[in-house]
């Protein structure tokens, strides 16, 4: 027993003598440089807006209170600055990428053309996680979701990339729900696919509320033609713009079935932890853990959350361990539901 008690004693001493060497020498590291988020969309819309909040408090939660500057790199929905975060720079611990967690779906999948191995990165924590919904400018003249499934006339939806909210959930609503949503992609980002509608080149887009009700504020304000009118989201909430909608899963069900129903919620992996950071592999252990350590800090914040408020950007923290839990369920969906997701992607030869 008391042989036990030594060991058990010694064993407690070394881990936190390990953790105090991490944090010296993560000073020694992080003083006096600083630290890029690169984020895969423009200014403007969802992605900047939690990736320059993170960015206001996150160097005082790392030792050595490095500075952390955001880098904006959008194109290709988000892969450009993916690709680069994860394939070519270098892992040391001073850049971090923020990109659309769908594709890491996509690489499960089979897309070819996501180069990047979810498996291997650093996850280091997400803002949150999202509630997908719909939303259609007055002029189209769409109010409800009844409206979206009786039209005869193509309802145009302004989108970025196949891999994104906005160009796939479209397409699976016209493939398991039989909606005539013509997908028009190319936009760099949300914030120009809202510059579009206000412009009427599109009727509307698919996206996920919490940014929605932040960055697009005075869009869901408007009045008349000019006005953002959500018509169908994925859950509940208390608030009067979405209260009273249909949700996705009761739709799926009612008009797909249990199978669309399962296809839709294998889907929904990625929307558990959005606009995650994360560091190439190969980044040394313990500056991962450094890196995990400050962000769970810095999501407690009290002027973070203060800050976030004051935006309309809704929270519900992701640990970098759940986010390594949420790739690991996506790589392990069923066969029927790769199946039945499968022509969202170009398959690799």
């Amino acid at each position: 027993m008391y042989k036990g008690s030594i060991l058990t004693g010694f064993l407690a001493f070394l881990s936190l003598a390990f953790m105090a060497s991490a944090v010296v020498h993560g000073e020694d590291f992080y003083k006096g440089k600083t630290i890029r988020l690169v984020v895969g969309a423009p200014p403007g819309g969802g992605y900047d807006a939690y990736t320059r909040l993170t960015a206001r408090h996150l160097g005082k939660y790392v030792p050595g209170n490095p500075a952390v500057v955001v880098i904006n790199r959008p194109g290709a929905g988000t892969l450009v600055a993916g690709h680069y975060v994860a394939g070519k720079s270098k892992p040391d611990g001073l850049t971090v990428g923020i990109w659309n967690s769908s594709m890491a779906l996509r690489e499960a999948l089979g897309d070819r053309g996501v180069k990047i191995k979810h498996k291997d990165v650093g996850w280091i924590g997400a803002p949150g996680t999202e509630t997908l919904t719909c939303a259609f400018m007055g002029f189209s003249g769409i109010r409800t979701f009844d409206d979206v499934l009786r039209s005869k006339k193509p309802i145009k939806m302004g989108a970025t990339r196949a891999g994104s909210n906005t160009v796939d959930l479209p397409t699976i609503m016209n493939k398991y729900l039989g909606t005539n949503f013509n997908v028009i992609s190319g936009y760099r980002g949300v914030a120009p696919i809202r510059l579009a509608m206000q412009s009427r080149e599109v009727d509307g887009f698919c996206s996920g509320w919490e940014p929605i009700r932040g960055t697009a504020r005075a869009m869901l304000d408007a009045k008349g033609d000019d006005k953002l009118v959500p018509v169908i989201i994925h859950r509940r909430w208390d608030e009067p713009e979405v209260k009273d909608l249909p949700t996705f899963p009761d739709v799926f069900k009612e008009k797909g079935g249990a199978q669309a129903l399962a296809i839709y919620q294998a889907y929904l992996g990625p929307t558990q932890f959005m606009r995650p950071l994360a560091v190439p592999p190969g980044t040394p252990a313990e500056r991962v853990a450094i890196l995990r350590k400050a962000f769970a800090a810095t999501v407690k914040d009290k002027q973070y959350i203060a800050d976030a408020n004051r935006s309309k950007l809704a929270l519900n923290p992701v640990t970098g361990q759940q986010v390594e839990q949420h790739v690991e369920k996506i790589f392990s969906m069923s066969p029927e539901a790769k199946n039945g997701l499968g022509f969202l992607v170009r398959k690799k030869k």
